[in-house]
């Protein structure tokens, strides 16, 4: 059993005093077992969320775990109409002394103060961040599935959302906080399958000066439609090109691009301002210098990837997420051509170097491996 350090994610002191409001009616053990079973993605939910607002003449306050419940808003709140909003989305691990850890919750903090910046939303600092989660797990944590269960895990979805009364175009003056926690199965019920992705160069995901390095809602919303464009043609998931010359790639959905070259090169869309920064990617990024792969950060090509395949100059293609962890690309389409990625005689058409990385991504994750670069933070 390797050696886990026992870090807290930060430097400081926690400063957010967490109320406890434990529910009268939680979830009988025979109705959490059967979540955990069969956890799905985001269907069922734990006993618990933490709230906490925040006011113009206040502050922070009132921060406190409470029964999962519907949030009460006005009709006339900002959020609304303005769609003042951001997330974040992180898994909590089971590990096999039962202890749970959190991967990279630091940076998932930090995302979260940059697209607070970018929404005009208050700061949460980073040590009250990780305690929220930290409070939430603690009190939630018997719906922490249990190591050895595949890839299964905690999924905790923090969000602020204006909560003012007020339709005024303005940053508003009063704020929810919030996290709740969902257990999450294995993204492929059956080990990893490559993906067919959809070049669109019609639908824009986002343009410089925009919002595309937030994480918010309207990102997302705005992209249902290409979806919907890719599902149409037979495909899994879009990718999208740059907003001004339309043949830099940027994202595939809501995760980052990879390729992988015959000479072992490992190459990502550099971030451009509309580019979501993944902490997956930056963590794929070090485990694949790690394992010896030289990698690139720098604008590709729509036409690069067509004809790195066509030659066979790029051998494989992937894509990071949270949710998939890593996911195989094995199909490009676009509305003249279609291309297959990779040998898809051996591995159910998974390449040898995504394996690997996904494979030492995990292990990290659920502590299989020592943590070498002090990724991980205990949160029960």
């Amino acid at each position: 059993m390797p050696q886990r350090p026992e870090r807290i994610g930060v430097a400081v002191a926690d400063t957010w005093d967490f109320g406890l409001e434990l529910r009268s009616d939680p979830a009988t053990t025979a109705a959490r077992t059967a979540v955990l079973d069969k956890p799905g993605f985001g269907q069922a939910f734990t006993d618990h969320m933490v709230v906490a607002s925040w006011s113009a003449d206040r502050g922070w306050h009132d921060q406190r775990v409470t029964a999962y419940a519907p949030l009460k808003v006005s009709p006339a709140a900002a959020v609304l109409h303005y769609a003042q909003e951001i997330f974040e989305g992180l898994k909590a691990y089971r590990h096999e002394d039962g202890s749970v850890w959190a991967f990279r919750p630091d940076r998932n903090a930090a995302r979260f103060t940059t697209s607070a910046e970018r929404l005009a939303l208050p700061k949460v600092p980073e040590q009250d961040f990780v305690a929220a989660l930290r409070a939430l797990v603690t009190a939630d944590e018997s719906w922490v599935p249990p190591y050895g269960s595949g890839e299964t895990s905690l999924y905790l979805r923090p969000y602020m959302i204006a909560t003012e009364a007020a339709l005024s175009v303005r940053p508003a003056r009063e704020v929810l906080f919030g996290v709740i926690a969902s257990p999450a199965g294995a993204y492929f019920a059956t080990g990893p399958k490559p993906v067919s992705i959809w070049l669109s160069t019609t639908s824009i995901r986002a343009t410089p000066g925009g919002t595309g390095a937030a994480k918010c809602g309207g990102n997302y919303a705005a992209s249902l439609a290409a979806l919907a464009e890719a599902t149409e043609n037979g495909c899994d998931q879009v990718a999208y090109v740059d907003a001004v010359e339309r043949r830099w790639l940027e994202e595939s959905g809501s995760m980052n691009l990879f390729f992988v070259y015959a000479d072992g090169r490992i190459v990502t869309p550099e971030l451009s301002g509309s580019i979501l920064e993944g902490v997956t990617r930056s963590s794929v990024l070090q485990l694949a210098a790690d394992l010896g792969h030289p990698v690139e950060q720098r604008r590709v090509s729509a036409d690069e990837w067509r004809d790195g395949v066509r030659t066979g100059e790029i051998t494989e293609a992937f894509a990071s997420g949270t949710a998939a962890v890593i996911t195989p690309i094995g199909r490009l389409a676009w509305p003249d051509g279609d291309l297959t990625i990779g040998d898809h005689t051996q591995d159910h058409g998974v390449g040898p170097v995504t394996a690997k990385l996904r494979t030492t991504l995990l292990d990290l994750q659920y502590g299989r491996i020592p943590d070498q670069h002090g990724w991980l933070t205990r949160l029960s």
